[in-house]
């Protein structure tokens, strides 16, 4: 590897001399696709993932060819990529939830990357109308939400009270499949993606979803607090860049 003060002199040499400089060193950054989180990553065949968050870790090497992001297409549980986030075992996690526990073990990178909508789904015979949560409360204990162990959403009926929740299953498609089953009258899940979740779940016709938004909060790339400072402050200027150009929208629009 060049030293820093041989880099520079070469990079000086061939600017006298009309060559191209040498390319800066590339930053690789440890990441991985994380289970249950469409359409952040999106299953797509054996031994590939597709998704807004893989969309996103290309854009930003194209931003900033200098970073490159590896490990997007394995995958991990949730709470273990989580986990490994905070233990330094990968460097970064795409599109997370800012909650006060986590904001002690990452950094988390303004803008945010989008905002999720969080709405009810029910069966499709399920005639429901519901315009806020006072009216599931009104229906009584057997109005028992399904959310995700591991997720932020039990965390957040809790802080809303008065409600009937099944955080037991461990994934959104076991919810699915217990929703369905009349295991559970809704399922508490997030928008985008969701109608696209339900068909590659094999429940479209079974189940709907109500159009009511319960909930909106913003994701954001979090990054390990071992990342050097100027490498954090790269990627979050590659990010805002494609914010201010608009590609951020538009790599949600097309997973919507």
């Amino acid at each position: 590897m060049l030293s820093k003060g041989l880099r520079c002199g070469l990079t000086l040499l061939c600017a006298l001399l009309g060559a191209p400089a040498l390319a800066a060193p590339v930053t690789v950054l440890k990441v991985v696709a994380q289970e249950g989180t469409e359409p952040k990553f999106i299953p797509a065949g054996i031994g590939r993932v597709v998704g807004v968050c893989i969309d996103l870790f290309r854009a930003i090497e194209r931003t900033d060819p200098s970073l490159q992001f590896v490990g997007d297409q394995q995958w991990l549980p949730l709470l273990r990529a989580h986990s490994e986030l905070a233990t330094h075992q990968h460097d970064a996690l795409c599109a997370v939830q800012k909650t006060d526990e986590r904001a002690r073990q990452y950094v988390f990178l303004d803008p945010p990357l989008f905002q999720l909508r969080y709405q009810l789904i029910a069966r499709a015979d399920d005639t429901a109308v519901i315009n806020n949560w006072d009216d599931v409360r009104a229906l009584g204990p057997k109005a028992i939400i399904l959310t995700n162990r591991g997720y932020t959403t039990p965390e957040m009926l809790e802080r809303v009270g008065g409600l009937h929740v099944d955080p037991s299953a461990t994934s959104p498609a076991i919810n699915l499949q217990k929703l369905a089953a009349g295991r559970g009258r809704f399922f508490l899940h997030r928008a985008p993606g969701m109608q696209g979740f339900i068909d590659r779940a094999g429940v479209a016709g079974k189940v709907k979803i109500l159009p009511t938004v319960m909930a909106t909060t913003n994701v954001y790339m979090a990054m390990g607090t071992h990342v050097e400072p100027a490498v954090r402050q790269r990627v979050q200027r590659a990010v805002q860049q494609l914010e201010k150009s608009g590609e951020l929208a538009r790599l949600l629009n097309k997973w919507d």
